[in-house]
């Protein structure tokens, strides 16, 4: 049986893994130097394969699972929507 602080961490780690995505562009969003570094990436590779690298690439590195749904309302205005994972 699981104690209730494993309980506890499980769920807040859950809910975390859903809004990771979210979390690293309001991260670039917030720091000068990654949006600087950001906007020329953009403007040299284009919007979506950025964007799609970066999702990609939180996905590998905490080695998580998509969800069958995506956040359409991230609070990060560097994107419009992202894959939730597990």
């Amino acid at each position: 049986m699981l104690s209730p602080t494993t309980v506890f961490a499980e769920k807040v780690l859950a809910r975390f893994a859903q809004l990771i995505t979210d979390e690293v562009f309001l991260l670039i969003q917030n720091d000068r130097g990654l949006m600087h570094e950001y906007l020329r990436l953009v403007q040299s590779e284009g919007l979506d394969t950025v964007n799609q690298w970066i999702g990609r690439s939180v996905k590998a590195r905490f080695q998580l699972e998509n969800l069958p749904e995506r956040q359409g309302a991230p609070r990060s205005t560097l994107i419009q929507s992202h894959q939730m994972f597990k």
